[in-house]
């Protein structure tokens, strides 16, 4: 039992060090995830898409 206590208060004492970001950084590092993963959710789109119209174009000539 006295080492769940003694767990218990060191994350206490971690969870007090903890820096968090202003407001304004939080807004602004989130605008930056979620523009990359558009920008990437379209680049896979696209890289699938040409890989779609390349298999389609192998299996006309296949067939």
């Amino acid at each position: 039992m006295q080492k769940i206590r003694q767990f218990l208060e060191d994350v206490a004492l971690e969870a007090r060090r903890i820096s968090w970001p202003a407001r304004q950084e939080l807004v602004e590092s989130s605008v930056v995830v979620i523009a990359f993963i558009v920008i990437l959710a379209v680049v896979i789109m696209l890289c699938d898409e040409a890989i779609r119209l390349v298999l389609q174009e192998i299996f006309k000539l296949a067939a």
